[in-house]
């Protein structure tokens, strides 16, 4: 699955990175702790998290992610938005819980 399908299939907002919108979706990852992030997300991951800041682009870039799902209805700021369009990253907005999106994106993946 690419990341333009499943923001169609959510309805979700695409806040930045309308480049990076055919990226392919391998796996998913949760976390907000950046460390743990850079560790442990596989290449390939959409990542679920609440950072709003900056560094989750550099994060994004480091582990070769298709895309960044900022959840909760936070919002990044506009030197964030700039990153991800820089680096093409979609960076995708979610007002539910990472829970809830975390289960639908699994379904769609493991069924694609």
């Amino acid at each position: 699955m690419i990341v333009k399908e499943l923001v169609e299939k959510l309805n979700m907002q695409v806040s930045a990175g309308e480049k990076g919108l055919d990226r392919k979706i391998s796996e998913g990852y949760c976390g907000d702790l950046l460390s743990n992030v850079m560790g442990k997300a596989p290449e390939g991951s959409i990542w679920l998290t609440v950072q709003t800041h900056q560094n989750i682009v550099a994060v994004a870039v480091l582990r070769e992610m298709a895309a960044i799902v900022i959840t909760g209805g936070y919002e990044p700021d506009k030197e964030t938005q700039e990153k991800a369009n820089l680096e093409g990253i979609p960076l995708l907005l979610w007002d539910g819980s990472a829970f809830d999106l975390s289960g639908q994106i699994y379904s769609y993946i493991k069924a694609a």
